[in-house]
């Protein structure tokens, strides 16, 4: 079974003309359209390496020639590939179906895909509170946590590891969220999740992470944990898929690998041009504001940290 895990690092990327001209040709028309909105450069910039994220993996794993690869989105904003071409393997048989996830928050775009099972993945930059202070933070997330997870985070030590551990337990949260497309109208209290003992860290994976549903501890759903750098957690949830008589069906998962980071080179290596060259496209990115704003990856004070 495949199984891809990938990272552009957007916070650094700073890219020159004949680079985001070139980026804008290689999505679709619409989806350079609805780069173009956004306001900030940040933004912009995350979106465009999630498309590219995408369009590679589609492209090399799943062997659709890049300008034939239709992408669109579901009515929750989820994109998903517009009817894929059918793959036969060497044996003539068609191979499991991949299953793929992108999150963009903080420094990074990551990708998650899966042959053959559920996936999703979130980032999570651990970042102060930008409108109140941590203890008040957590009075307005309160009901986000079980009592279980909030003592696991408040006993953590200083107000950086509190919040280390409350962005570790959201990315879990959201991972699962994206894996299964339930949406905002899922009661995150649902999930609890029962931490690995081991810290994280930026070599290691780690799958020892439960999760207990409705108070029962599910064995279907695998967790990866790890750090992109000391300040991003990435967590990744594998689920089983459905098979006739709605029975379960969980392929082997090949040994967890860390994210492997992506250059600029590397998303367009296998690019071909979809669009005419719009030199419109880098004036209106050039007029972005570039100078670092205040951070609006955190809640405001009545809404959690959301990862794309």
């Amino acid at each position: 079974m495949g199984s891809v895990r990938w990272a552009f690092l957007c916070g650094s990327w700073r890219p020159s003309r004949s680079e985001w001209i070139l980026a804008n040709r290689c999505i679709q028309r619409e989806e350079r359209d609805r780069i173009r909105q956004f306001v900030f450069a940040k933004d912009a910039k995350s979106a465009m390496a999630g498309r590219l994220l995408l369009r590679r993996f589609v492209c090399e794993r799943m062997g659709i020639p890049w300008s034939e690869i239709r992408l669109e989105r579901s009515p929750r904003g989820k994109p998903y590939l517009a009817a894929p071409l059918k793959v036969k393997s060497d044996s003539g048989t068609e191979p499991p179906s991949w299953s793929f996830n992108l999150s963009h928050q903080g420094d990074y775009a990551v990708l998650a895909a899966e042959q053959g099972g559920q996936v999703g993945v979130d980032i999570m930059k651990n970042t102060m509170p930008g409108t109140s202070s941590v203890p008040e933070f957590f009075r307005i997330m309160t009901r986000q946590f079980t009592a279980y997870e909030w003592s696991v985070i408040q006993s953590a030590g200083s107000e950086h590891l509190q919040l280390a551990a409350f962005y570790r337990h959201w990315a879990l949260k959201e991972s699962f969220i994206k894996a299964i497309g339930t949406g905002l109208g899922f009661n995150l209290q649902r999930v609890e999740f029962h931490l690995a003992p081991e810290p994280l860290t930026q070599k290691h994976v780690l799958r020892q992470t439960k999760m207990h549903l409705d108070e029962e501890e599910e064995e279907d759903w695998i967790f990866e944990e790890s750090l992109l750098d000391a300040d991003h957690h990435v967590a990744v949830a594998l689920g089983p898929t459905e098979k006739t008589g709605s029975e379960l069906f969980r392929p082997s998962l090949p040994p967890a690998s860390s994210f492997a980071l992506l250059s600029f080179s590397d998303l367009t290596a296998s690019a071909s041009l979809l669009t005419e060259e719009d030199p419109a496209c880098w004036d209106s990115f050039e007029m972005k504001a570039e100078a670092p704003q205040r951070q609006r990856d955190t809640h405001t004070s009545e809404q959690p940290p959301v990862s794309r």
